[in-house]
């Protein structure tokens, strides 16, 4: 099974914990290792207070030690602080290796799904929020790998070191530390609550801000136009305000907590001193000097470590959100099924639409009802209405986007849900009013989706989009780049650039989507006969409002609420004095 397939097949969002295992089941090596060398590095932290009280004691009771006794605990101590630096570089990089690599493959898995999902899927989430789980989301299930398989352990270790060596050493000051550590930890997590709640209002308060700063940018045509500069600046300048104080209070509000956390672990740190070293100074209990140090040094690892846990606990649940938050692409039913289904080497172009309906999903809206055609191959259909009417479904259920919820559509006599929509693509080109282009250069739009493309047929294509002219004119001709979505070049030269791409697939199935729409007078005279270029012996589907790029259909189908409400020529359709007459005239 393909590994895409397998973390599909493995991602259970309601199981957080199983899942993040799943996503780690190639690299539990690497884990392995680098929890392994982690352990290693950061034994210092429990053998300092040790190792000091041995040295305390030794200095303190010369005539029971020797001096090499101080040197041995020395050397142990610098060569537990030396090792730090190869065996943290090599925690780090065994802990890379496993989670880049798991950032690679699920990135790759939700990439592959994004691919995969319909149309409707797209309909019902925000670009910004697929965005976000994308990039985000499986940062933060990176970052819940390093607390787990990093802070968990050590912190657990540290816990059950200082117990151990606090039971051989002085076995009854548990009961101490089982009764102070508690408190101590639970006054520090009260002392942070109104920290946590002033963050949250912050960030409530920057994602307001972030929100009001994209709406200034997208107005900023609108407020120059209508000269209310000062408005808008008022209106971002206060959205900052509030952003200012809300801050304020944060670090107000933080510079107490950290002072009171840090008071709070010194006084019982003090506490846990006086206590001990009192008792050493009366000589009940047995305990040394160097006892006095170690159980003051585990006190604050102890207090230290459940503290932590307290403190990363909402951190976590973050990074397990982030995994409910990507199942909602890898866990989608929402998927365009094409396995199994006929693969197509050719495609003639000719459909019969037999009382084709489509109702969309979660509404009672009907956009298409008993809708029946039969195009021939190398036929020119033009679809027009009211707005609502049903055309553009009319296209994505000829393009292959959403499928009938009622009757069928056959291509060349199959059945069009029974064949893989991926390969039928092949033979289509869209043109639609809101020309899709990137940020490469000409050529590389132009030649977009299409492989081995010989530089006799680009150059053909660019002559028939009327396109040369404009693009000899470009600083650096094909190989100019044109930015995000060609806001380098205007409104018609996009469309030509999509024209030639459309020309370069060879399409046998063209579809038109107001194509025109939004041009002026000379750039529709320009494109217009690009495209009759375009659809010479092509089966071709046309909407469009204006009806002067329609005169040359074979038929015009007239749609009123999902239905076919007229279908005929131009000029029959305008003697019958219908829906279509009554549209036209709309445009005199």
């Amino acid at each position: 099974m393909p590994s895409s397939q397998l973390l599909y097949a493995e991602y259970k969002s309601d199981r957080p914990l199983q899942t993040l295992i799943n996503l780690y089941r190639r690299d539990f090596s690497n884990i392995g290792l680098s929890l392994l060398f982690f352990l290693i590095k950061h034994s210092p932290e429990w053998l300092r207070p040790l190792i000091v009280a041995n040295i305390i004691d030794i200095i303190s009771q010369p005539a029971q030690h020797s001096l090499r006794e101080l040197w041995l605990n020395g050397a142990v101590l610098g060569a537990s602080i030396l090792q730090n630096i190869p065996t943290h570089y090599l925690h780090r990089r065994y802990m890379s290796l496993a989670t880049r690599k798991m950032e690679s493959r699920l990135r790759i898995a939700i990439a592959q799904r994004l691919q995969q999902l319909s149309l409707s899927f797209y309909h019902k989430h925000n670009t910004g929020a697929l965005q976000s789980k994308l990039l985000r989301d499986v940062e933060a299930i990176q970052v819940l790998t390093n607390q787990i398989f990093q802070f968990f352990p050590s912190t657990l270790i540290t816990i059950c070191i200082a117990i151990v060596v606090t039971a051989i050493r002085v076995p009854w000051f548990l009961l101490f530390f089982g009764a102070t550590v508690p408190i101590a930890a639970i006054l520090i997590k009260m002392l942070r609550k109104p920290l946590k709640e002033r963050n949250h209002a912050l960030r409530q308060q920057m994602e307001s801000m972030s929100a009001r700063l994209i709406e200034m940018i997208k107005l900023i045509p609108l407020t120059r136009a209508h000269g209310v500069e000062t408005t808008e600046m008022s209106k971002t300048e206060g959205k900052l305000d509030y952003v200012q104080q809300a801050a304020i209070r944060v670090d107000s509000i933080n510079a107490i907590t950290n002072a009171s956390s840090w008071v709070t672990l010194r006084l019982f740190s003090s506490i846990c001193l006086v206590t001990s070293a009192s008792l050493a100074f009366t000589d009940r209990m047995n305990i040394s000097i160097g006892d006095v140090v170690l159980l003051t040094g585990y006190f604050d690892s102890l207090t230290m470590a459940i503290v932590q846990i307290l403190n990363v606990l909402p951190q976590l649940g973050k990074g397990f959100e982030a995994i409910s938050s990507i199942g909602e692409i890898l866990e989608s039913s929402e998927l365009e099924q094409n396995q199994g289904k006929a693969a197509l080497s050719q495609v003639r172009g000719s459909f019969l639409f037999e009382r084709v309906s489509f109702g969309y999903p979660h509404t009672e809206t009907i956009a298409i009802t008993d809708f029946s055609l039969r195009v021939e191959p190398g036929e020119t259909i033009a679809l027009v209405g009211y707005s609502g009417a049903g055309k553009s479904t009319l296209l994505n259920l000829i393009i292959g986007f959403v499928q009938p919820t009622g009757g069928k559509i056959l291509l060349d006599g199959r059945d069009l849900s029974t064949l893989d929509k991926r390969t039928y693509r092949r033979f289509i080109s869209v043109v639609s009013q809101e020309t899709i282009l990137f940020a490469g250069t000409v050529r590389e739009n132009i030649l977009y989706g299409s492989e081995g493309v010989s530089d006799t047929l680009l150059q053909q294509a660019i002559e028939d989009a009327n396109a040369r002219e404009f693009i000899e004119e470009l600083p650096q001709g094909l190989e100019t780049t044109i930015g995000e979505n060609g806001v380098k070049l205007s409104g018609g030269q996009r469309q030509r650039l999509a024209i030639a791409r459309a020309l370069i697939r060879n399409p046998r199935v063209l579809i038109l989507d107001e194509a025109t729409a939004s041009l002026d007078t000379a750039s529709e005279s320009l494109i217009q006969s690009a495209l009759e270029r375009l659809m010479q012996q092509r089966t071709t589907f046309v909407v469009a409002h204006r009806f002067s790029t329609i005169r040359q259909a074979d038929r015009i189908v007239v749609l009123e609420k999902g239905k076919i409400a007229e279908i005929g020529n131009y000029d029959r359709l305008l003697a019958n004095r219908g829906i279509f007459a009554t549209l036209h005239g709309l445009q005199i």
